[in-house]
């Protein structure tokens, strides 16, 4: 454990004997500690010296753990802080990671879990080591979990994680533009990414909601290990307990073998929950208890199993109403909403336009092997900032892949993005006089902004020929599309179409829809 002792660690509580325990358990681990026992004693060590980390018990005789925070966020000091709370003392836990403490630990802190949150605090592994607790402590009943798995003492285990996949700078890069708005989030994400608190994205749909959660997890010391992705709008309620938990063979009929839930798959990892707010309550309060308690119960067992993982969550409802309209838990929008990052839309950032279109152009060209990448003429470019995008970047990309397909070309002009006038909001191109160079003159610009739009004329459809046929036809396109959003699993296809099984198969069977092989008995 020789690599530890380039950490130095400070300890603070005002108990001799924790802080002693405290000592003794991160001295076996190879840290070089100090110790204090008030806020003044504290300051005057971080007055003289730098550290590591710093561990600070919540009530101190003169103060408390949040003006350490404080005093360490006002030096513009490094270090990063544990705090340690009271049971069941979930405010003074959520007010600890808003003022930027990594993580939190309750009390009686068990000392696995203690080694395994300062070695997650400093990018290292956590070491197996038996626990020596002196006869006159109490015994430490652990609140915070971690991996249910430990491994066994070996260099490995020992030496620092690896670096993380990407460096900070080339994940933060991955969200093009350099609008104000996104400069913000990109800053948002810098600075959350370095502490344990869980985070709300906000935002429409189709803004990159998912990427900014990404970026989190990829600038985070967590980088190296599991990103779990859950649409929570997508899983049928009946089986939203096993997909989260996990569950027991023999739980139900169908359980012929143990399976991990997704907070067990994203142990010691990023849990990332889309769409929270479709969550029904029901599975909010079996979340929330997760939450706190950091640890899930598979549906059939009988005992809970410790969970170590950073949760991020994201969605384009307003929480705060579906709180008041008592669709959502307040207990647990609370729980989630630490710290928010709203990602703007597409409208409200137009001067990157530019750069996320050659962004996009680029990964579409790479995909399909090539090259060079297809560009926008000048004229596609205005065209495309008088569009409002009400599906903001999603439908940026979509119509990006549809002019490369019907451009054929290295240049895509208006006419290959397939926008009619009358789909156009009435603001003009603001969005390329942000950019600046876009256009070579302003006056064309002012030419396009001010000119007249075509009224919108509604274009009759023809009466199809064979309504049967017609009907027929609409409702096998959508059950494709419904198996193929839940990977032709037809029981959670069905169910998102308010069918049984039964009533799935006999559709399927009458309308001839066969997709994905044996894949559709995946009930």
């Amino acid at each position: 454990m020789s690599d530890s002792s380039k950490f130095s660690v400070l300890v603070i509580d005002d108990e001799p004997d924790l802080r002693t325990l405290y000592e003794l358990t991160l001295l076996r681990e190879g840290y070089d500690i100090e110790t204090a026992g008030t806020v003044q004693d504290a300051v005057l060590h971080l007055t003289d010296r730098s550290y590591h980390l710093v561990i600070t018990d919540m009530r101190l005789p003169d103060g408390t753990g949040l003006e350490i925070l404080r005093w360490l966020e006002d030096a513009g000091r490094r270090e990063k802080a544990i705090v340690i709370t009271a049971y069941g003392s979930a405010e003074n836990a959520v007010e600890a990671l808003k003022a930027g403490a990594y993580d939190y630990l309750t009390k009686p802190v068990d000392l696995k879990q203690f080694r395994a949150v300062v070695a997650s605090a400093l990018g290292r592994a956590p070491s197996v080591v038996p626990t020596m607790v002196p006869a006159s402590l109490p015994s430490a009943n652990g609140s915070l979990a971690v991996s249910s798995r430990p491994t066994k003492v070996s260099a490995a285990a020992s030496a620092p994680v690896a670096a993380p996949v990407a460096p900070a700078s080339a994940a933060l890069a991955r969200m093009a533009g350099q609008s104000g708005a996104m400069q913000q989030v990109r800053s948002l994400v810098d600075k959350v990414a370095r502490s344990m608190a869980p985070v709300l994205v906000s935002g429409e749909s189709g803004t990159g909601k998912e990427l900014v959660a990404r970026s989190i997890h990829q600038v985070s010391v967590r980088a190296g290990q599991p990103f779990i992705a859950v649409n929570c709008g997508a899983i049928p309620e009946q089986v939203l307990e096993a997909e989260f938990f996990g569950y027991r063979k023999g739980a139900f009929t169908g359980a012929a073998e143990d399976r991990e839930g997704f907070f067990q798959a994203a142990n010691g990892g990023t849990l990332f929950l889309d769409e929270i707010g479709d969550l029904p309550l029901a599975m909010q309060s079996k979340l929330l208890r997760s939450i706190q308690e950091r640890s899930v119960r598979p549906v059939g067992a009988v005992a809970e199993l410790p969970v170590n993982v950073r949760l991020l969550s994201a969605t384009h409802k307003d929480l705060g109403a579906e709180v008041h309209a008592g669709r959502f838990r307040q207990d647990l929008y609370y729980r989630l909403n630490v710290i928010q990052i709203r990602v703007p839309p597409l409208r409200e950032r137009m001067e990157d336009l530019e750069s996320i279109t050659e962004r996009v152009l680029e990964r579409i060209a790479r995909d399909a092997g090539v090259s060079p990448a297809p560009r926008l003429t000048r004229g596609a470019l205005v065209h495309l900032a008088r569009y409002p995008f009400p599906g903001n970047v999603r439908e940026l990309e979509n119509l990006l892949h549809r002019a490369v397909a019907l451009s054929g070309g290295e240049f895509i002009d208006a006419e290959d993005l397939g926008l009619p006038e009358s789909m156009f909001g009435d603001s003009g191109p603001q969005g390329l006089d942000a950019a600046g160079d876009l256009a070579s003159d302003h006056a064309d610009k002012q030419a396009i902004a001010n000119a007249p739009l075509a009224p919108m004329v509604p274009i009759e459809e023809p009466l199809p020929d064979d309504l049967a046929a017609y009907l027929d036809d609409v409702e096998r396109d959508i059950l494709v599309r419904a198996l193929e959003r839940y990977r032709f699993n037809r029981t959670a296809a069905g169910a998102s179409l308010n069918l049984s099984l039964r009533q799935m198969r006999y559709r399927m069977a009458r309308l001839g829809v066969n997709v994905g092989g044996d894949a559709g008995d995946r009930d």
